[in-house]
């Protein structure tokens, strides 16, 4: 090895430079070995969300890091951790960080470049409101998703997007209104204006599309049932910058007194920060919206989105995902057709069979065979694992009426056969599983809170979600059944990871609660049937087995055979009583 004596001069030149460097360290900060105490960033609080958020975005690579005064250092070794082996961003092998403390383990990561991060997520708005979850029912409308729905409307600077099922609220409507008046840009793909494009004249005015195009709002449909429950605010539809400040409420809520106040329901409202969800949802909204039809009750020149939303845009798949049935359709102008793909129960089916502690399910309906399916596979693997599933009243059915239904089911097999296509909707169709897997051992109940169900005065358990081993959430707009797969445009969103564990918490938490619905009821209304010869047949809520169902059931025929009459039967709303 040769050793080389600086001259005078250029050790002169390095010591005159030596305050600037040292002056430039506070700019740039390359010298980055300040420990990080455990307190530091606690996992799960905003700045934490903020600083993953911003880490994981696989459009963020070292160099814009290092503009924006991260330590070289620190910001090229946490972009290595993040895009894997490959080194290239948005491929199978990213390694994206889940928690702080993994972050902080990185070489060359100390607190100025933790500082720094927080700094630039801070600029980004990757800080946000956070998330939050509302749970139906509300004591009041303030308290309810209806409110929060209000506030993100009003909100709102540029443009609305909304994907809604079904809508009822005055206030929400005097919302958008007021949106459109002050020059919002608002699309509004409505399950309802496929009904109301029937009407004309005056019934089509004073429909709710027709009262929506009046006031501003562009309103089209599509030719599927369109059940999605979301609004996206500000949201991408022409930059990528918007998707990390873009806010947006999506759940099995639809907008309405009932979902507020009546029905077991959630919202999650995501006020920023989650850019990759958000993508998500615009890229779904873009896609109903390029091929919708229009309501043609109020001439609109269709407001397109010019942002292209890739899959590498998106990035890969994080703690927080988003799954969309449109998956499952393929589309021709603005026809979309079922292909039979099960995107959404494909997953559903993989994080059931993944479970390790414990599967709670919280479903207005469970009529899905392969989540059905993979259920009984999974208590056949690991009896002891806790399977617990809540569906609401209308899933109940007795012994003779599944009997019936799986023979209807051979039946129409062998009609079917050999045509697998014919073979498969005999399978999917119409086929309530509750009683099924109850009887394979797996712990069911049922909201139940009416002899006969009926819409008028049924409050619903209208959730839609699942929670594993406590500690990965899906939650969305989907049913669990075959018309939601594959007829039905749907959502499923998917918390998971140390960042999201108070979101899922609260569904555990709000599962337990539920599972104890009407609790010491049961008892009460038994002695009612016993003492007033005009005792309910409508009744609280409570949440019981099939067999609490079934005893109840038959007591209350006994004392009352008016209930299986003809005019009972016809006419459910008028009969609360027996009598």
């Amino acid at each position: 090895m040769t050793f080389v004596r600086p001259s005078a001069l250029a050790l002169a030149l390095s010591l005159l430079a030596l305050p600037v460097s040292m002056g430039a360290c506070t700019a740039s900060a390359d010298d980055d070995d300040t420990a990080v105490g455990d307190d530091d960033f606690t996992e799960g609080s905003a700045e934490a969300r903020a600083i993953l958020a911003l880490v994981n975005d696989t459009r963020v690579g070292a160099g814009e890091l290092i503009d924006h005064n991260v330590p070289s250092r620190g910001a090229k070794a946490l972009v290595a951790h993040r895009d894997g082996p490959d080194a290239t961003p948005a491929t199978a092998d990213d390694d994206p960080f889940d928690t702080i403390r993994e972050l902080k383990g990185v070489s060359g990561v100390g607190r100025v470049t933790l500082d720094r991060l927080l700094a630039y997520a801070k600029e980004k708005g990757l800080m946000g409101g956070g998330v939050k979850v509302v749970f139906s029912p509300q004591p009041a409308w303030e308290q309810s998703h209806l409110a929060q729905i209000v506030a993100l409307i009003d909100g709102a600077q540029e443009s609305l997007d909304v994907a809604m099922y079904s809508y009822s609220d005055a206030k929400i409507g005097d919302a958008l209104e007021r949106a459109a008046a002050r020059g919002v840009n608002v699309r509004f793909v409505f399950e309802t204006a496929g009904e109301d494009k029937s009407l004309d004249g005056a019934a089509l005015a004073a429909s709710k599309s027709g009262r929506l195009e009046a006031a501003g709002v562009d309103v089209r449909y599509v030719n599927k049932i369109m059940h999605h429950k979301f609004v996206l605010v500000d949201g991408p539809r022409h930059s990528a910058d918007k998707a990390s400040t873009a806010r947006l409420a999506s759940g099995s809520a639809n907008w309405s007194s009932s979902a507020a106040l009546k029905f077991d329901e959630n919202t999650i409202v995501v006020e920023g920060g989650q850019p990759n969800l958000v993508l998500k949802f615009q890229r779904e909204f873009d896609h109903m919206w390029s091929h919708s039809r229009d309501l043609v009750s109020k001439p609109f020149e269709q407001t397109m989105s010019t942002l292209e939303i890739t899959d590498a845009l998106v990035g890969a798949p994080s703690d927080v995902d988003a799954l969309f049935t449109s998956a499952n359709f393929s589309v021709r102008d603005t026809t979309f057709s079922s292909t039979g793909a099960n995107t959404v129960a494909d997953a559903l089916v993989a994080a059931i069979a993944g479970a390790q502690r414990s599967i709670h399910i919280a479903s207005g309906h469970l009529r899905s065979r392969p989540v059905a399916e993979a259920l009984l596979a999974k208590r056949a693997a690991a009896p002891a694992l806790d399977i617990r599933v809540y569906l609401d009243g209308q899933e109940y059915i007795a012994a003779g009426t599944h009997r019936i239904q799986e023979q209807k089911r051979q039946d129409c097999i062998e009609r079917a056969f050999p045509s697998e296509s014919k073979i498969r909707l005999c399978n999917d169709k119409g086929f309530l599983f509750g009683y099924q897997i109850g009887e394979a051992g797996i712990s069911v109940k049922y909201k139940y809170y009416a002899y006969r169900w009926d819409h008028s005065y049924a409050p619903q358990m209208h959730h839609k979600y699942m929670v594993i081993d406590g500690a990965t959430l899906y939650s969305g707009s989907y049913n669990l059944s075959d018309n939601a797969e594959h007829a039905t445009f749907e959502n499923m969103t998917v918390w998971r990871g140390p960042a999201n564990a108070a979101i899922v918490k609260s569904f555990e938490d709000n599962f337990e609660s539920i599972w104890q619905t009407g609790q010491g009821k049961l008892a009460e209304l038994d002695g009612q049937i016993e003492q007033d010869p005009r005792f309910p047949i409508v009744f609280e809520p409570m949440a019981l087995s099939w067999s609490e169902v079934t005893a109840l059931k038959q007591k209350i025929r006994a004392k009352c055979p008016a209930v299986d009459s003809a005019a009972f039967r016809s006419n459910a709303a008028a009969h609360r009583f027996c009598e």
